[in-house]
C-alpha cells in the first residue's frame, strides 16, 4: 500500500471528503489537519487527503462530484 496526495482543502473540507471517500469503501486519511493550532494559523496550512495508489483514480471522480 502506497498512500499518494488526492488533493489539498480547508481542514472542514477535508474532513467531510474523508467521511465521502470512505462511505464509497476508499479508504482515506488526512495529513496536517492539527498543524498548528495552538497558534490559529492552522486557517494558512491545508489538510492533504491521502488514498492508496490505486484507489486514487476513483477518489478523483468522487472529489470531483463533491465540488
Amino acid at each position: 500500500m502506497a498512500l499518494v496526495e488526492l488533493g489539498r482543502f480547508a481542514r472542514i473540507e477535508a474532513q467531510i471528503l474523508v467521511g465521502r471517500l470512505e462511505s464509497e469503501g476508499i479508504p482515506a486519511i488526512a495529513f496536517d489537519g492539527e498543524a498548528s493550532i495552538a497558534d490559529g494559523s492552522w486557517l494558512l496550512i491545508p489538510t492533504r487527503v491521502m488514498v492508496d495508489e490505486d484507489d486514487v483514480e476513483a477518489a478523483r471522480r468522487i472529489a470531483e462530484e463533491a465540488a
